[in-house]
C-alpha cells in the first residue's frame, strides 16, 4: 500500500460546494491516507462500525446488507465520491451493511475521530461535512422514494440516464439487487431497450 499526497481531484471534487483555506487544505492532507486497494477489498465489514470517511480517487464501491442470507445492493459509489455509513458513524453502532470495493481502487481515508478534530478547528472543513452529510440525506430520500413509487422500467431509465458507466462496470447481479428487481426481470426490461 501506498501513501502519498492527495492528487488536486479531491480538492477539484468539493471545491463547487466548500471553499477550502490553504489552512484546512494542509490539515486535510496531513491526515488523509492514500491507499491502492484491490477489487474485493472491504473497507466495512458486515457488522462492524464505520470509523472513516472514504474519498473514491479511482474506482468503484458498492454497500450492501444482507436480507434471508441475500446481498442487497444499497448503493455504488464510483470516482469522485465519498462513501460512509452515516448512520455507524453518527449513533457509533453497526448497521449491518458491508463496504467493499467491485473494482482496483484508489481511495484517500480520513478517521472520523480526526475529522471532528478538524471540525472544531476550521469551520470551512465543518461546513464541507454538513454539505456531505445533507447529500447523504437527500440521496437516501431520493433513493427510498424511487424504491417505493417509480416503477422497474423507470428505475432502470433513470440508472441509465444518470449512471450509464454501471452496466459495464457492475455485475448485472448487483444491478438487479439495487433496483430492486430479479435478474430475471432486469433481463426483460433491458430486452425491451
Amino acid at each position: 500500500m501506498e501513501t502519498t499526497t492527495p492528487t488536486v481531484s479531491f480538492f477539484d471534487s468539493i471545491a463547487p460546494f466548500v471553499k477550502l483555506s490553504p489552512e484546512s487544505r494542509k490539515a486535510l492532507l496531513s491526515l488523509l491516507k492514500k491507499e491502492s486497494l484491490p477489487k474485493g477489498h472491504v473497507l466495512v465489514p458486515c457488522g462492524d462500525i464505520c470509523r472513516s470517511v472514504y474519498y473514491i480517487e479511482r474506482g468503484l464501491a458498492r454497500t450492501f446488507y444482507l436480507k434471508d442470507g441475500k446481498e442487497i445492493t444499497d448503493r455504488f459509489r464510483a470516482e469522485n465520491s465519498f462513501t460512509c455509513s452515516m448512520s455507524g458513524y453518527v449513533t457509533n453502532t453497526p448497521d449491518g451493511r458491508q463496504i467493499e470495493l467491485i473494482e482496483p481502487s484508489v481511495i484517500w481515508s480520513l478517521p472520523y475521530v480526526e475529522l471532528e478534530k478538524l471540525y472544531d478547528q476550521f469551520h470551512d472543513i465543518e461546513r464541507l461535512g454538513r454539505y456531505l452529510i445533507t447529500q447523504e440525506m437527500v440521496e437516501i430520500h431520493r433513493r427510498l422514494g424511487e424504491l417505493q413509487f417509480i416503477p422497474a422500467q423507470e428505475r432502470y431509465n433513470n440508472l441509465v440516464a444518470n449512471q450509464p458507466s454501471l452496466l459495464q462496470r457492475v455485475p448485472l447481479g448487483y444491478i438487479s439487487s439495487y433496483l430492486g428487481i430479479t435478474q430475471e426481470t432486469l433481463s426483460r426490461i433491458r430486452a425491451k431497450v
